[in-house]
């Protein structure tokens, strides 16, 4: 685990984005876990997200031109990772993102932004079901621009309905790569390192066991 993913996981359990007990998901699973970027609700937290998805992507194999964040939660995170990549790395990445109805006056269109063009990268705070992929790429696409990736914040590295994730499905689909900040062997090496947390490695365990993605290296962590 590098140093950034280390300090996102310490700075989302400071903010209790990442919580650890008993939380039922939309599919109806009791997770021994949960993740929520609308914490992440001010200027400073917001800045530090924004450095984190920029510390990931610039430790990625990703080349793009641009940042696209698809509304609603992706318009703050486009711009502050693009303030973040100028501020930290000296990179000038335009940004842009969809509006959910036509603006019929003034510019109008249904993108607000830079213009679309080149390599694109997708920015979410988690994947479920694919779906904003699948729209953000048919908005990019007719504009002349070619999605290589995208990313988010936690991958939780658990099955959907199939065999598969739902972060490996949407790679399949679309032919691109999904990177995340950190995965659910980020936060299970974290906490197996932290006494306050290796309570919660048993119900973690049970989840993996039940859940855990397909052809993937999850750890399983040997309570003592």
């Amino acid at each position: 685990m590098k140093k950034y993913q280390k300090e996102f996981i310490e700075f989302a359990i400071k903010r209790k984005a990442l919580c650890f007990g008993e939380y039922k998901l939309k599919s109806g699973r009791i997770s021994p876990y949960f993740f929520n970027t609308g914490l992440f609700n001010d200027g400073e937290s917001l800045t530090k997200l924004g450095r984190f998805y920029a510390e990931a992507l610039q430790n990625s194999e990703i080349k793009f031109d641009m940042i696209y964040g698809p509304a609603y939660k992706g318009i703050p995170l486009a711009s502050t990772i693009a303030v973040s990549f100028h501020e930290i790395f000296g990179k000038n990445y335009p940004f842009c993102f969809n509006r959910k109805e036509i603006k019929d006056h003034g510019e109008g269109g249904f993108t607000f932004g830079a213009e679309i063009q080149n390599r694109v990268i997708i920015i979410d705070d988690v994947i479920s079901a694919g779906t904003s992929i699948n729209e953000s790429i048919n908005i990019i696409q007719p504009k002349g621009g070619a999605v290589v990736g995208a990313i988010v914040a936690v991958n939780r590295q658990e099955r959907g309905e199939g065999k598969k994730s739902a972060i490996q499905e949407a790679e399949e689909k679309f032919n691109i790569k999904i990177i995340s900040i950190i995965n659910l062997n980020d936060i299970i090496t974290y906490i197996g390192e932290h006494d306050a947390y290796k309570k919660h490695l048993k119900s973690l365990n049970h989840y993996i066991q039940q859940y855990g993605e397909i052809n993937n290296d999850l750890k399983m962590i040997v309570i003592l």
